[in-house]
């Protein structure tokens, strides 16, 4: 089984292009996937240089592909579930290339964005409540009141 599900960031605004034969919508992100490391060892990688974070190119084609180059934006998070596709090409000098992609079924946005289409962090200053509000709600509810 071929199944991959990410959570990243886009390191970059997507690129959205047609298929000049069939006209058909095919939009390219790369996705910046933090790895799980202990706060000490990201600590450590950093000072050492090496990445934290693995960057995964993704394809995503058709209505989706135009949705996706329409609303996502360089640094906003992004659930992708789809499969991984690999090829090789010849460099000019005769090199092979490898390549490794995520073909997208389905982008999922994480956050929404500003009024400038730009990503923020998920808030609405009419939403705001105090966590502690609910801590002890169902303390005070009975299995017949609640609704599902």
């Amino acid at each position: 089984m071929n199944h991959v599900v990410l959570i990243g960031r886009l390191v970059r605004d997507p690129e959205l292009r047609h298929i000049a034969s069939t006209g058909r919508a095919v939009t390219n992100f790369t996705l910046a996937i933090d790895r799980s490391l202990s706060r000490e060892k990201k600590a450590e990688y950093q000072q050492k240089g090496l990445p934290t974070a693995d960057f995964i190119r993704v394809n995503v084609w058709g209505r989706q592909a135009e949705t996706a180059a329409q609303y996502l934006t360089k640094g906003r998070m992004v659930a992708v579930e789809g499969s991984i596709t690999t090829g090789s090409y010849k460099t000019n000098t005769g090199e092979t290339r490898y390549t490794t992609e995520v073909t997208a079924n389905n982008v999922e946005f994480l956050e929404k964005a500003d009024s400038t289409g730009r990503s923020g962090s998920y808030s609405d200053p009419s939403m705001d409540y105090d966590p502690g509000d609910f801590s002890n709600a169902s303390a005070d509810l009975d299995d017949d009141e609640v609704p599902f």
